[in-house]
């Protein structure tokens, strides 16, 4: 079997179209299932859009696999391309805040967690607003001076999944993608409403702060993810460098939480928290002229060049 990744290109006139990564190439997907058709084949699923695949995973997975080791469809090098946000965009996206011990202490929070009595926390990220994809700019806007990196692995869903438990909660997932969950630090205390304090809105849900991609890739292809290593870089200054297997609640535990409190849906992101090496602890932040470049092994890279916003 050919190993592929599910991604978004811009077509010449800059629209989205799905696509597969196979080797140095673009496959354009909707050219590739017209060519698998015409052999009198029934693909069983929409390739007019990432999610409409997703929506149809198990029927889709299988004829995805036959288009990369045949390589039907119209072809394009990947180097030249430019690729898109792999999901555009997400139903949702699920965040899970302070998982890792080591961010956990460098925040000033106790590094150990009682998983008896203490169950994951999330909070949510607007997909449209929020998601931009490899290359495009982070405008960071003027309401903030504290800007944030947080390198993330990026679970996607691609079976509805309900009442899940930790042994069957990754039969859902489709595969996994790099998250950047940027976050406004001096967005995240609201001295006019003492009642609620906190502001996860302000601090995490601001136009340009979830970039993701380069691509999905398939969780038949990522054997452990949790051997996964997560690397940033501010510039040339290595920022986080850590193992996604260190995170404190796993995929699974994550899954069973969620999935306990509503379905979830193909095309759901789940970011699953970052490790140290952040930026507020050093009082250092992102500014106009830097890039943020992140790695995942197995997945690939990730980068954006930081402009000011309006």
């Amino acid at each position: 079997m050919a190993d592929y990744k599910l991604l978004n290109y811009a077509d010449d006139n800059g629209r989205a179209r799905p696509g597969l990564a196979v080797g140095d190439d673009v496959i354009d997907l909707q050219s590739a299932v017209e060519v698998y058709e015409g052999k009198g084949a029934s693909a069983g699923f929409s390739p007019a859009t990432t999610l409409s695949v997703l929506e149809d995973w198990d029927a889709a997975e299988p004829v995805l696999e036959a288009i990369a080791e045949a390589g039907y469809g119209a072809v394009r090098p990947l180097d030249g391309t430019k690729l898109m946000a792999p999901l555009l965009f997400p139903n949702a996206i699920f965040n899970a805040a302070a998982n890792y011990s080591d961010h956990r202490a460098e925040m000033g929070n106790p590094p150990e967690v009682d998983k008896t009595t203490v169950k994951p926390y999330f909070f949510l990220k607007s997909p449209a607003h929020t998601v931009i994809g490899p290359g495009d700019e982070v405008r960071i806007p003027h309401v903030t001076q504290q800007v944030d990196w947080e390198v993330e692995l990026g679970v996607v869903i691609g079976r509805y999944g309900r009442n899940l438990t930790q042994a069957n909660a990754r039969s859902i997932v489709a595969g996994y993608t790099i998250f950047n969950d940027l976050s406004a630090r001096d967005l995240g205390r609201r001295e006019d409403w003492q009642q609620f304090r906190s502001d996860w809105f302000g601090q995490k849900s601001f136009e340009c702060s979830a970039p993701t991609g380069p691509w999905i890739v398939p969780a038949k292809q990522i054997a452990d993810p949790y051997a996964c290593k997560l690397d940033l870089w501010v510039n040339d200054d290595h920022m986080q460098d850590a193992v996604a297997g260190q995170m404190i609640f796993n995929i699974e535990e994550q899954i069973e939480y969620l999935s306990a409190r509503m379905t979830l849906r193909p095309g759901d992101l789940i970011a699953t928290g970052t490790p140290s090496g952040v930026g507020r602890p050093r009082g250092i932040f992102l500014q106009p002229g830097d890039t943020v470049r992140l790695t995942i092994g197995g997945i690939g890279e990730l980068s954006n060049p930081i402009v000011k916003g309006e």
